[in-house]
């Protein structure tokens, strides 16, 4: 047995039925795999994905996920979960559908509970339509917020926060998918501590024993001293102070608009950081995705099994054409590779 043999199986979630989601797990399965891999999704939606890629590999029906480590060479897995809508390949491509969203939704779930039950190592899912996921009467806006929901134990929600990953930068949010105004509304001493404590423990379990921290202010020139908001001076200092009398080499808050310049790992510059802490969405994934969105890696902190997914959605003005790029979706399975169990994240 070699060794992506023996490696933990991934679940891999087609995403958006509609979306180019189906296309790029196709294109990943045809590359060579870090681990053995199982398609969470329908099987005529993957064989559309296949023919629209030209691909010309065969598409197993599993019974059970497992099965797709007794696979033949070239050939793409498929594990069907209950609950999936009928007709899903013959919905027109590019366009919002809430079966796409119910499909997505199984899909996720099924993923989950096998990685819950020890059934795959890792989740990595495709790319998801939000509008699809509420037609579909989905309360959750986007994955993270839905694997949250499923991972909670009775009286026990997980905190989780979202961890964007490339070679050069890594990004992890203090709040998410919330209007500006709300996320600023949520910022607190205990969240951003958390945030700080759940990266430098996804750190350390990628390989990095002593990770320096960066934590970005919110407002222009980090609050300039309380003339511009008083953020950082309520809430983003102490909650550095707290993390660093536990040993955690966090410090800031620092300006926002050079930390990520100072924190990113190039050729001929070494990063003065392993990782930035921004207190909202788009502060925090447009640096990273200016790099290239092809390259980032989404990882979910906080879950009780290891999740990621490319960085980019699901681009439904090409969908069906058969032209999407695979790479950032490679460099998820990867990633979920290294995160459970084979190797450091470099």
């Amino acid at each position: 047995m070699t060794p992506v043999d023996a490696a933990p199986l991934l679940a891999v979630t087609m995403g958006d039925a509609c979306g180019i989601g189906p296309e790029i797990v196709a294109k990943a399965m045809v590359q060579p795999l870090p681990a053995p891999c199982v398609v969470v999704g329908e099987v005529a939606v993957m064989r559309r994905a296949v023919a629209a890629c030209r691909l010309g590999w065969p598409i197993a029906e599993l019974d059970e996920p497992a099965q797709a480590r007794q696979l033949p060479p070239r050939c793409i897995g498929v594990w069907q979960p209950p609950g999936l809508p009928d007709g899903l390949a013959a919905l027109p491509m590019g366009q919002v559908h809430a079966d796409a969203g119910r499909a997505a939704i199984a899909c996720i779930e099924a993923a989950a509970r096998l990685a819950l039950a020890g059934r795959a190592g890792a989740v990595v899912t495709a790319p998801v339509h939000k509008q699809a996921l509420a037609a579909a009467g989905s309360p959750f806006p986007g994955h993270t917020e839905m694997l949250q929901a499923l991972a909670a134990a009775p009286g026990a929600v997980p905190e989780v926060r979202m961890m964007l990953a490339n070679d050069e930068l890594r990004v992890v949010l203090v709040t998410i998918h919330v209007s500006l105004k709300q996320a600023i509304a949520l910022l607190s001493v205990e969240r951003i501590a958390t945030t700080i404590v759940l990266a430098q423990q996804a750190l350390q379990r990628a390989g990095l024993a002593h990770p320096r921290i960066a934590v970005a202010g919110l407002n222009p020139h980090a609050g300039e001293g309380g003339l511009f908001g008083d953020e950082e001076i309520r809430l983003i200092a102490p909650a550095i102070a707290r993390v660093r009398a536990d040993g955690i080499d966090a410090s800031g808050p620092y300006a926002p608009d050079t930390v990520f310049m100072r924190a990113r790992h190039a050729n001929r510059h070494t990063g003065e950081f392993d990782v930035v802490i921004a207190m909202t969405h788009d502060h925090g994934l447009i640096p990273v995705k200016y790099l290239g969105v092809e390259r980032g890696v989404n990882v979910t902190l906080g879950l009780p099994f290891v999740r990621t997914s490319p960085d980019h959605g699901t681009a439904f003005d090409i969908a069906g054409r058969g032209v999407a790029d695979a790479a950032s979706l490679r460099a998820a399975l990867s990633v979920a590779h290294q995160l459970c169990g084979g190797g450091g994240l470099a």
